[in-house]
């Protein structure tokens, strides 16, 4: 029997390298739940055992049951039918059906509402693992953050009307933001009150006693014949921007249609829907006008975390597939991994994906630790400098995840893209063709830079908090300490990029405005996430050895990147703005 927890000696190390018993203390929240419910851990051994045999279930379906569909439901898809409902393939349908039967909907919901109520750093984990087995599939699974939402905003009422039948799988669930006109633009949402136009973008209205409706079309949404939609309007006509939106929940019914479900190039097993909204009953989700400000960007950096483990698991997926073919596949008297060229490209796609997933496990950890420290303070401290202090942490951990949250996605997603790529090159023409599942993991790849906000914005968002200060105060926390010998001279190169990126940092700001660094932002990014990923490989070295000899080939290859990015950014240039007709050159004539 396959198993994806059982067999990845990384994930099983990290899992043991991550202080667990910290994030189950503030996610148990004291282990309170232990007195009302017999399946809640009642101390820190317990709970991390608990999400190990979480992980180890998961694991196995992914293996033994995910996986062996996903080349079938990437040729079938999902199928529209005529009275507007989406049947899934039959891949998908089994395996929503086996994780329902394992309890594994509600992976973070609470247990009274029937679910696991596991830190988001073991659904990450199972993320990836899904992902592995059919990346189309996490976007059903990973759309978990739905219920997330209503569990975090809506009322009591709607809490105990809609949790339960997510937490069991009878419901999934569905972000309804994007119109033609507002992808990225989320403030672009329009509404024009009660418009009858089967075309408009969706829009709400009121009736008389005070009851919601939407009407009107949605456009990419994924999951979108799912049973519970979230959907972004309009409810204060008067204000054009992002303060005039709510949040509302509308009830899959007659009420709403799946008008098309988009051709795409890949993860042909997640249903990408257009929705008309025939005056849909909604509800009101928490407070007016707080829809995008407050509770949608929640989402979507929860939805972020998501698609960087949707990366690692078609990065995971696409390395196997390699290093198997590279072993056995001969030519010339040999296997084609003792080829120099060849066993460089497969150590840098390893190296690669081991980077995206401490970058990955690392944001979702300070994600645990800020949600952690704002539940304790929500149960009540009687202890006036242990509030302060969760204060404290809450707000540290929040200025960290404004910069680890859209790192991982960004990151993980062009890592993704990059091994899928070196996969067919390993495997040659027989890549190409779909013989083999690689040309599958580059396609789906491809989206995972573009939904939940493309690599520019994440990179625009990220470039924030390593200007701000923020990176370079973590990078001095990691650096700081006694180190053993053989981490020594690695420290030490790290330190000297330290220097590089807070020069870099100092030069961008003497250039005024944010047009100088948003056009470098890339590169101070990448700057950043490199020092990260050294020093977290000097942190795991401490207790591997084999992760020694990882962060030692990390820094032969990064370090001469950052100076290359260093000097980049120290020379200037702005050519890319001032040359731009030239450079880019002018718009092709029409025909």
């Amino acid at each position: 029997m396959a198993n994806f927890f059982a067999d990845n000696e990384d994930i099983q190390f990290l899992f043991d390298h991550f202080n667990l018993a910290t994030l189950a203390d503030g996610t148990e929240e004291g282990y309170r739940f232990a007195k009302e419910f017999d399946f809640a851990p009642a101390d820190a051994a317990e709970a991390k055992d608990n999400y190990r045999r979480i992980l180890n279930v998961v694991g196995e379906i992914a293996g033994d049951v995910v996986a062996p569909t996903a080349e079938e439901t990437d040729k079938v898809g999902n199928v529209l039918n005529p009275d507007g409902s989406v049947t899934y393939a039959p891949g998908i349908k089994e395996s929503l059906k086996r994780l329902s039967q394992a309890d594994m909907m509600g992976f973070t919901l609470p247990y009274r509402f029937g679910g696991l109520n596991c830190p988001n750093l073991v659904y990450t984990i199972a993320n990836e693992m899904i992902s592995r087995g059919d990346a189309s599939l996490m976007n059903i699974f990973g759309l978990q953050g739905i219920a997330e939402t209503i569990n975090a905003f809506a009322s009591e009422e709607i809490k105990q009307a809609y949790l339960p039948r997510m937490s069991s799988g009878e419901w999934t669930g569905a972000m309804v933001l994007t119109e033609p006109d507002a992808g990225s633009d989320l403030q672009a949402v329009k509404t024009s009150g009660h418009d009858t136009a089967s075309e408009a973008p969706a829009a709400v209205w009121q009736d008389a006693e005070g009851n919601w409706f939407v009407r009107g079309v949605k456009r990419f949404i994924t999951n979108g014949c799912g049973e519970v939609l979230l959907v972004l309007a309009r409810s204060e006509p008067e204000i054009s921007d992002g303060r005039g939106l709510s949040l509302f929940l509308v009830e899959r019914g007659p009420w709403v249609k799946v008008r098309r479900l988009e051709n795409k190039l890949g993860i042909h097993g997640s249903p990408t829907c257009e929705l008309f909204f025939n005056d849909a009953p909604a509800k009101l989700i928490g407070e007016r006008q707080r829809g995008l400000i407050t509770y949608v960007m929640s989402l979507m950096n929860g939805a972020r975390i998501g698609i960087a483990a949707q990366s690692l698991g078609i990065g995971e997926a696409a390395w196997r597939v390699a290093r198997d073919y590279a072993s056995s596949r001969k030519q010339f008297g040999t296997a084609i991994e003792n080829f120099p060229a060849m066993r460089e490209l497969l150590v840098e796609m390893n190296l690669d994906l081991h980077a995206a997933r401490t970058v990955n496990y690392w944001a979702s950890f300070h994600v645990d630790q800020e949600f952690s420290a704002l539940k304790l303070l929500e149960a009540g401290v009687a202890d006036k400098e242990r509030e302060k202090a969760l204060k404290t942490a809450s707000r540290k951990y929040k200025r960290m995840n404004t910069l680890f949250t859209p790192i991982a996605k960004y990151y993980a997603s062009e890592m993704c893209m990059r091994v899928s790529m070196d996969a067919i090159a390993t495997l040659g023409g027989s890549g190409y063709m779909k013989d083999y599942p690689v040309e599958r993991h580059l396609r789906d790849s491809r989206i995972t830079t573009i939904y939940e906000g493309t690599s520019q914005l994440q990179v625009i968002a990220a470039v924030r908090g390593v200007v701000s200060g923020t990176a370079e105060s973590y990078l001095e926390d990691l650096a700081a300490g006694n180190w053993p010998e053989w981490a020594v001279p690695l420290v030490e190169q790290l330190n000297a990029g330290r220097a590089l990126l807070s020069e870099a940092i100092a030069f961008t700001k003497a250039q005024g405005g944010t047009e100088y660094m948003d056009l470098h932002g890339r590169k101070l990014v990448d700057i950043a996430i490199a020092l990260l990923v050294g020093f977290w490989f000097c942190k795991q070295g401490l207790a591997k050895a084999a992760k020694q000899v990882v962060a030692r080939r990390w820094l032969i290859t990064r370090m001469p990147e950052i100076r290359k990015l260093h000097s980049m950014i120290m020379s200037g240039d702005r050519s890319a703005i001032a040359d731009f007709e030239t450079l880019a050159a002018p718009v092709p004539a029409g025909e």
